[in-house]
């Protein structure tokens, strides 16, 4: 780790720092193939040696995202001292008003359709323990999905959300085991921007937990609040998936509200469109959380609320909604 941790201060501006990240905490890099590797272990050296990797990669990202924060406050401070012009006080001058930005509106509409079936909407945290975004959602420490996340953590041990599953805990400890609650919210993941991807996105999961709570009340659910987001007769199907936190997990598609399931350059010609995951919660996850699995199950479904922005209103690159840029913003047909 020292001789790491040597190379990482010696860098000099981003372009070096992004030569590090891809050396050794991209998915390629050395750190992750060690961890890749570990299933090539007997498995009682696997979970100690997962948890050692883990601990020595996690101190490493906290140091490149210092170094990282240390590097572009430089080159902000730099610019700032040699434009004396540059106020960024001075308030905008005669600008129209702005709108409602489309995540929002995707939001509330997600919102209020689950409202009218009972769910509660909770707020979460993007800040939550380490616990509360892996263990809970039965994710221990050396199983593989932690790596494929790219977790942002803190110096004060705690990670930016990398998924809204985090918040299945709390709401049961704090509902109970009869719960019906959706949690709309950002979160964020350390991967290279592209049009399609972004470090920051925002997604919305919900959950469903009671006595006799079937795949047929998931299946349900997601029709109807399709349809209510599309204003038509949505179709769902179900394939097996995995996901850690429900058993059995499947991936969900919805017919495509474009063509009608005839195929279309949006649902590539197959007449489906691929949303997000749900199943049924996990027993780890109802137990860790004070839930009796025995007397009690439910479902959880998760899809990208950027994504069906996206789609909703023909946006072909993520990074747009992100970027602050107001001709985009008003280009937009709501």
């Amino acid at each position: 780790m020292d001789d790491i941790e040597k190379e990482l201060e010696q860098v000099q501006n981003e372009e070096e720092l992004a030569v590090f990240h891809k050396n050794y905490l991209s998915k390629t890099g050395k750190l992750t193939m060690m961890l890749a590797g570990l299933k090539d272990m007997i498995a009682e050296q696997r979970a100690e040696a997962g948890k050692r990797l883990n601990e020595l990669k996690r101190a490493i990202e906290v140091k490149f995202f210092q170094k990282q924060a240390a590097l572009r406050a430089k080159a902000v401070n730099e610019k700032l001292k040699n434009d004396p012009l540059i106020d960024i006080t001075v308030p905008a001058i005669d600008q129209p008003r702005g709108s409602l930005h489309p995540i929002t509106l995707v939001t509330r509409r997600i919102v209020d359709i689950c409202r009218s079936m009972g769910f509660l909407v909770v707020d979460g945290n993007e800040v939550v323990t380490e616990f509360e975004n892996f263990d809970a959602v039965n994710i221990p420490s050396d199983h593989p999905a932690r790596d494929m996340q790219d977790t942002f953590w803190l110096t004060n041990g705690k990670v930016l959300k990398t998924q809204t599953s985090a918040m299945q805990h709390e709401i049961l400890k704090k509902y109970g085991p009869v719960v019906s609650a959706i949690f709309p919210g950002r979160c964020y993941r350390n991967e290279a921007t592209d049009a399609s991807h972004e470090f920051a996105f925002f997604q919305c999961e919900g959950m469903m937990v009671g006595k006799d709570i079937s795949i047929a009340n998931l299946i349900y659910v997601l029709k109807t609040l399709l349809s209510g987001v599309y204003g038509k007769e949505i179709n769902v199907r179900l394939r097996p998936g995995f996901f850690p936190f429900v058993e059995p997990g499947f991936e969900y598609d919805a017919s495509c509200p474009f063509c009608g399931g005839k195929g279309c350059p949006v649902c590539k010609h197959s007449g489906w469109i691929e949303l997000g995951g749900c199943g049924m919660i996990h027993g780890n996850v109802l137990q860790m959380a004070g839930v009796d699995p025995s007397q009690y199950q439910g479902f959880a479904f998760g899809f990208g609320l950027t994504r069906l922005a996206m789609m909703q209103y023909a946006i072909n690159d993520v990074r747009l909604l992100n970027s602050g840029n107001l001709e985009f913003l008003r280009g937009i047909k709501r």
